[in-house]
């Protein structure tokens, strides 16, 4: 067990999980986008004002969601631990993207329109 202190874990655990919040970013973004592109023509009737602000909110409550990965991490870091969790850690982000992207999904359904063909 390697001894930390809680500002080295701090530092730790922002150099690793601040430039993969752009990669977080980018799949909720690739999400929406696809159901946008799904729901097309109807779609485009439901961009507006509201639903910008709708889609800006979600965005910033998605990244205050992703801030409990520094509440796990810290844990696990200062922990006997440790050692494994850096090792598999990224399964945190990969799960967090899995069902931060769900949300998405769902969210973004309700906010563009999209027409029901029945054949």
């Amino acid at each position: 067990m390697t001894d930390i202190t809680f500002r080295a874990a701090l530092s730790d655990a922002i150099r690793y999980w601040e430039w993969r919040r752009v990669i977080y970013n980018l799949a909720l973004s690739a999400v929406v986008g696809a159901v946008f592109i799904a729901y097309l023509p109807s779609s485009r009737s439901g961009l507006n004002l509201v639903s910008i602000q709708w889609l800006f909110v979600l965005a910033v409550l998605a990244n205050v969601a992703y801030c409990a990965a520094y509440v796990v991490d810290l844990v696990a870091q200062l922990s006997a631990a440790r050692s494994t969790w850096l090792r598999f850690r990224w399964m945190l982000l990969a799960v967090g993207i899995a069902f931060a992207g769900v949300l998405a999904n769902y969210f973004s359904q309700g906010i563009f329109p999209h027409a029901i063909y029945h054949r």
